[in-house]
């Protein structure tokens, strides 16, 4: 059926609406508002007092850079819900960050968060910038030749389509793909499905990058793509703040640890594994993840470099 101008006119809109309404949907994610900017409404999540002690013996182990400041200089990336992102009165909240909080206290010192883009952190600690990242890296063999990692918890990959659209994330040939820049999804993931649908003389699949994966909900979420790959937690979120605007696609895949990078050869990396352990043993950890209802990925041993590829 052909649209008349003003018909046509009329469906746009009404597509408009409902992309608002969905867009308005997902808050958690830190959608879009007017100005262009994005913003976090979402509220943390009640959870027990979980207590936690300071180590006086790892604390006088700690490089004396951060054990005479105080503080642990920290890169963190934002929004990445429900690992790391800032709540409605923009407080840095998240499980990464009530974990590493607990990891600070067992050391005794206050770590202070500075916000960066993802693909800087590694090179900042490198350099000496940061003291570590904490921004939901996964440890690869290939991030192991330039950093060490402390492992703390086990993600894998999702993807996510808009309910009701689907799409089959092993022949997405041709659609468009939401991801964001430098993750192991847009390095490793959609570069390997790329690759199979080229071989097999199919259409590209077009990867759309964004720096951030709040810009790549909101894409999916407004229908200006037709999925996203991003790590398993930030997906499961994403479907559960979306209202039933975005729903899983495909199993979960490529499990694989989370770790903290901290400069090669340096003592930090087993202080900070030695005061994980510490949280493990208390039962603290199981706290913080079962708050963030992230209990499928957590660790009974954490390690160091523990890349599985």
């Amino acid at each position: 059926m052909a649209f008349t101008r003003d018909n046509a006119l009329s469906h746009h809109a009404e597509e408009a609406a409902v992309s608002s309404r969905i867009a308005l949907a997902i808050s958690g994610t830190a959608l879009l508002i007017s100005a262009g900017c994005a913003t976090n409404t979402e509220s943390t999540p009640a959870g027990p007092n979980i207590l936690v002690t300071k180590d006086d013996a790892l604390a006088a182990q700690l490089p004396s850079k951060i054990r005479d400041s105080g503080k642990i200089v920290v890169g963190v990336n934002l929004p990445y819900a429900p690992n790391e992102f800032k709540d409605s009165s923009g407080k840095l909240v998240g499980f990464d960050v009530d974990l590493f909080n607990a990891v600070a206290k067992v050391l005794g010192v206050t770590p202070d968060y500075r916000e960066a883009d993802f693909e800087k952190i590694i090179p900042a600690v490198q350099a000496g910038t940061y003291d570590v990242g904490m921004s939901s890296f996964t440890d690869t063999k290939a991030r192991e030749e330039t950093v060490d990692f402390t492992n703390y918890f086990n993600a894998g990959i999702q993807w996510a389509q808009r309910t009701g659209k689907p799409v089959d994330p092993t022949n997405a040939c041709g659609k468009k793909v939401a991801v964001e820049s430098t993750t192991i999804e847009d390095t490793d993931d959609l570069p390997k499905r790329n690759d199979k649908c080229l071989a097999e003389g199919k259409p590209a699949i077009e990867v759309v990058r964004f720096d951030q994966q709040s810009d790549a909900t909101n894409a999916l979420a407004l229908g200006r793509v037709d999925a996203m790959s991003a790590d398993s937690p930030v997906t499961a979120y994403a479907i559960k703040q979306s209202n039933g605007a975005l729903e899983a696609t495909g199993p979960i895949f490529a499990t694989a640890p989370y770790g903290w990078p901290i400069a090669k050869n340096s003592p930090l990396a087993n202080l900070l594994k030695q005061a994980l352990e510490n949280l493990v043993s208390t039962g603290a950890y199981k706290m913080i993840a079962h708050k963030w209802g992230l209990e499928s990925g957590v660790i009974t041993k954490p390690t160091i470099n523990g890349a599985v590829s």
